[in-house]
Formats: C-alpha cells, structure tokens, sequence
C-alpha cells in the first residue's frame, strides 16, 4: 500500500508542479527584455549572504550546456526548514520568476519538473526561485508535516512570502540591481499560492497566473469526504464510465451549437442522472446500465452540496468522465482506479483530517467518521490560515499587480465551477472594472493543469508581461491540442464570460475560425 501511495503521489506531485499548458520554448516576448544585465560579483561569494533568516548552502556556476545558458544556481534555507533555490543566469533580462508547488509540496529542488522548469526559465533569461514550502516530502509525505504547526503555515503562506523576499535578496547582490519585474505562476496547490500571493503579499508580484487554483482547499476536501463516503456505500465501477461518458457527451456535445467533442459549458448542460442514464433491472448490474446506487453516488457527485441548509461547496461538472488522448478516463486515479486502489480523492481527504482539519490530530482518522452536518463547522480554523478565498484584491490592484486564473472544465482534481465563483464574487466586490487587473480563461474539455480533449497547451506568461510591462490585457490567447507530439487543433481561450464561437466557416480545428464573444 505504501509503495501504490508514493506512486500516486509522486504522479501527482509531477502533473501539478509542470502543468501541460506551460510551453518548453521561450517566447519572444518573455526572452527579451531590453539589454541583458551581467553579474556584478562572482557566483560563489553569494555564500556570504548566511545571515540569521537564512543560510546559503551552495552557490555554484553552471557552465552553458546545449539546453541552458551558464547560470549561478544558489540553494539554502530558510528558518526554520524552508528549503529554497534561486538560479540566476549570466545573461539576465532584469525579470524574477517564481514557480509554486503541487499537492502537499515538499517536492526536492532537484526533481525532473523542477529541472525542467528551471532550464526553461534560464533560456528565457529569468532569474528564478522555487521552495519545498519548509518540509520533505519523502520524511513527512502528504500531510504528516501539519502535526508541527509552523510547518502547516509555512506550507499555507509564509513560505511563499519569504521565498521571494530571500531571493530578491539573492538577485540584487548578485548583479547589483533588483528586478525591474517579478512574475509567480502556479498550478493546483500552485494556483492557490498564487492567489495567496496577490490577497496576503500584494507587494511582492506584479504579474501573477493562478492556474486551477485549490482556492478552497478546506471546502474541496469536505466535498471529497461526503462523495467518497458515497461511492463507499454505491461504488462506480471503472468499467461503466465509458457508458457514462458516451452518454453525458451526447446530450451534452451540441449544447454550443458545434458538435467537435467539447462541453463548451457544462452548466448549460441540463444531465441529470436519475433521468438520462440507463436503469439496471431491479436486483441485476451490467457495464452500459446504471443501479440506483449508483446512480445515487453520481447525483452526489454532480450536486450541491448542503451541510445544516446551506450550500457549502458546488456541485462537480460533467466532462470529465472522458478519456483523453492517452486512452484513460479523466477520472481514471482521482475518483476511481482501475485495479480497485485508493484514489487521491481519498489519499488526499484522509490525510487532510488526519493532521490539519482539527486541532487534536488523529493519524488513525477514517473517512467515515466524516459527519457533513457537524464538522464543516469545526474547520474556520484551517480555512483562515489555508485557503486563498479573500475576494478584496484591492492593494494587489492599487499597485498595479496582473492575475490570470485558469481553469479546465473537464478538471477531475478540482471542482472548475470554484474557479469561476471565485472570479464572480471578485467581480461583484471589485466592481465591473475587474478585468482591467484580473481575468479569467476557462478552458474546455481539459484535464488537470493540462490534458483531456481541450487545447491544453497554451503560454500565459508572455501575456502576462505583455499587460503588465506595456499595458495590454490579453483578450484572445492561442491555445492547441497535441497528441503524440502532433499539433491537431487550435482554439482561442477567451476572457469569462466569452467563449469561442464558431465563425460557420472554414474548419473546426483551426484558431482563425473562432471569435471570442458573449454566449
């Protein structure tokens, strides 16, 4: 069981800390910042920074390779465990980059994504910085940690903060100025850092993407509770969800006027199970047939949730029950496994109430202890310090600060209808000048941070500099689907509430066709 976890996780952790939308070339826009500014000191003297906040443990120049520039890589820590790392190329465009986490971080420095992340962000000449948020995944996975307080609120929001004060630190000394511009993005738990970013530390960011943001995390792992304590009760066997999503994307498909194998809006689709899905004869079961059990767990799933009469969290949107280009269900994993397993649905929920729902932990903490209508309420603790749903973005917008959010609508991981409550109750408090600092781009058919039957694969960090650096909000952001490393279409993802319409002529499967207006 341990060995299926740590796979799990480490699966996850991979898919949230490099989402598929982030592009490996460098775009012009975001490679160029004017002339290049060199070091103004050597590399290695970085280690005198060792102060009381933090300690320096190496600073080393990296020779240029054939995928990287030279570059300084410095790694440290910050009190009292906040591992951090800032790489600094030779060749600097005078921007900072900060990239966040996934799951329940503590991901290694040195991981394969990490990697990845830093030589993209160094062939585009940023200085970056990443942080395992103050505790290692591999002595205290998932959420273990949270039994010591100060490393639950460094994984809630000082890491973040400090991580980026350190490295400015780090990047002034090195080449003598500070950033002229500083930059976060993030996907999943990365995604709720981000809005961490701009609602605690307005100062430190002036262009932040938030990208399928946990926004909510307290309110996702109650949601996760009550429907896993449904399907423990009615299971949905993994076998029945091509009936199910056969059935959800005929009904649902054309609901846009254009059949091409996307829920543009899965909240115009009017499914409901009980009435849509085939019945099973009393007492009998089959692959393209649904019992009343089952079809039970699917309305929890797909409904409101209520605790003491009042909706607490959103009901999950159908579109994701598909299978991708690799042939597996988006809920392939989070909600079911295949070989029977425990999904991370439930690693994820039981690990949450074990060590950081309550104050008394209790690492022996069953899902079916659950109680929906007593225990939300013993949670405003935890949803003070963790979750990111501070709707006044005031100061972030007063000092000039960007934020993109995105969001898949046929995410499996996290509820998109979140998303879009959370930038609708943004816009309510802010008013109707939001989008002039903060917009939204949903995306259908995609997974989550990237996959599914959308166009998955799109950049938002050179629109992001393009609107805070010269002022132009992005209103048409090129997007592709890629199987097997072939591009087969291209869409454009627009600002919510637009969506793409198709212009009636030409293909679908081409960006040019498409314009982005009100539905």
């Amino acid at each position: 069981m341990f060995h299926n976890r740590a796979l799990i996780l480490s699966c996850f952790a991979a898919a949230m800390i490099h989402p598929q939308a982030v592009p490996q070339k460098a775009p012009a826009a975001a490679a160029q910042a004017g002339m290049a500014q060199g070091p103004r000191r050597a590399c290695a003297e970085l280690r005198g920074l060792t102060g009381y906040e933090f300690s320096v443990a190496t600073a080393a120049l990296v020779p240029a390779s054939s995928s990287t520039p030279e570059y300084c890589r410095v790694t440290g820590q910050i009190l009292p465990e906040v591992r951090f790392e800032v790489s600094l190329p030779t060749a600097w465009s005078g921007r900072f980059y900060m990239t966040g986490n996934g799951g329940y971080a503590g991901e290694p420095l040195d991981s394969p994504q990490r990697a990845r992340q830093r030589e993209t962000a160094m062939r585009r000449g940023l200085a970056f910085a990443i942080t395992d948020t103050g505790h290692d995944a591999a002595a205290e996975p998932l959420a273990t940690f949270a039994v010591h307080s100060q490393k639950l609120l460094d994984y809630a929001f000082r890491s973040l903060h400090v991580t980026a004060v350190t490295a400015k630190r780090v990047i002034e000394a090195y080449y003598g100025a500070a950033p002229k511009r500083s930059y976060f993005e993030g996907c999943s738990t990365g995604g709720r850092q981000a809005l961490i970013l701009a609602q605690r530390f307005p100062e430190d960011f002036d262009g932040i993407i938030a990208g399928a943001p946990v926004l909510n995390f307290t309110g996702t792992m109650v949601n996760y509770a009550a429907c896993l304590q449904a399907m423990e009760a009615n299971p949905i066997p993994y076998g029945k969800l091509v009936a199910l999503a056969s059935r959800i994307y005929q009904q649902c498909d054309g609901a846009d006027g254009l059949a091409d194998g996307l829920i543009e809006d899965p909240r115009r689709c009017d499914f409901r199970p009980a009435r849509d899905l085939a019945h099973c004869p009393e007492g009998s079961d089959a692959p393209d047939c649904f019992t009343l059990g089952q079809i039970s767990t699917l309305e929890r799933i797909y409904g409101d949730l209520y605790s003491q009469g009042r909706r607490i969290f959103p009901g999950w949107p159908v579109g994701a029950e598909i299978a991708g280009a690799d042939g597996r269900s988006g809920w392939d994993n989070w909600i079911v496994r295949r070989d029977g397993g425990q999904p991370i649905w439930a690693l994820f929920a039981e690990t949450f109430f074990r060590y950081m729902a309550f104050p008394q932990k209790d690492p022996e903490y069953s899902l079916a202890k659950f109680d929906l209508e007593k225990d939300p309420a013993r949670l405003e603790w935890i949803h003070s310090v963790l979750d990111a749903t501070d709707t006044d973005l005031a100061r972030f917008r007063d000092r000039g600060g960007k934020l993109l959010m995105y969001f898949g609508w046929a995410d499996p991981a996290l509820n998109p209808r979140m998303g879009v409550e959370y930038y609708e109750s943004v816009r309510e408090r802010m008013g109707a000048s939001t989008p002039e600092f903060f917009r939204l781009f949903m995306i259908p058919g995609m997974f989550h941070c990237g996959g599914g039957v959308g166009t998955s694969t799109f950049d938002l960090l050179d629109p992001l500099v393009e609107w805070v650096e010269k002022g132009v909000p992005p209103d048409r952001i090129l997007a592709t689907l890629v199987v097997q490393g072939k591009t087969v279409r291209t869409r454009p993802l627009c600002p919510y509430p637009q969506v793409a319409r198709y212009n009636g002529n030409g293909s679908i499967d081409e960006a040019a066709n498409f314009t982005c207006r009100m539905p």
